[in-house]
């Protein structure tokens, strides 16, 4: 069986069809991606930048450049990549999966509220959005709403601890207590690290035969 290839390596024959085809968008592409996995950002998005303009419509690269400035600190410009993708494919679920998680980090809650909604339509199984939607309406005050899209992740992904964690947090803010331990230690029994004061918050509606509100 042939022996698999280090990421190095990889690298390094990317690099030699790029001098043998410097127009290829494809070789770009991929050097990108593997420049990306190893942190290296800069490099990454100059490939990235090569490839679409090689390849004007590869939406792709627009995605792991807007990934590449998530991963640096420059959401504006995560932004731009990702509404470029979606000027190409209007109907690419992750785009606007993606717009939704970095307009939560700006704390643009009605915003991601709607392009999270987007991309629930086109992919009504979309877990990370659906559960970016359950924190959006937490982070609104809306609980009713994030319990109802907590429960649909859920549904899809049953072991997905964060979400059981975020439900945890929207059933105390309800005052559903019963509830919010259930799903606390739903997720820390699926690995999740809850946070120290929310386990000590819950801890006096342990006691047998509390009241669930």
């Amino acid at each position: 069986m042939k022996e698999k290839k280090t990421p190095n390596e990889v690298i390094a024959d990317l690099k030699k069809t790029i001098i043998l085809n410097p127009r290829c968008a494809t070789a770009h592409y991929n050097l990108g991606v593997a420049l990306m996995e190893q942190q290296r950002w800069d490099d990454a998005i100059d490939e990235f930048e090569e490839a679409i303009e090689n390849s004007p419509r590869m939406f792709e690269a627009f995605i792991n450049l807007g990934g590449v400035y998530f991963k640096i600190g420059d959401l504006e410009k995560a932004i731009k990549a990702n509404k470029r993708a979606l000027d190409i494919k209007p109907d690419y679920a992750r785009a606007y999966g993606n717009l939704g998680f970095i307009y939560l980090q700006q704390e643009n809650t009605e915003a991601a509220i709607d392009v999270l909604k987007k991309a629930i339509s086109i992919n009504p199984i979309f877990v990370q959005a659906l559960s970016n939607l359950a924190n959006a309406y937490l982070q609104q005050g809306n609980i009713e709403e994030s319990i109802a899209a907590g429960k649909k992740v859920i549904e899809i992904a049953p072991t997905f601890a964060l979400a059981h964690n975020n439900l945890a947090t929207a059933y105390y803010s309800k005052e559903s207590f019963k509830e919010a331990v259930k799903h606390c230690d739903k997720a820390r029994e699926l690995g999740f690290e809850v946070q120290p004061e929310f386990l000590k918050a819950l801890e006096p509606y342990r006691s047998k035969g509390l009241r669930n509100l």
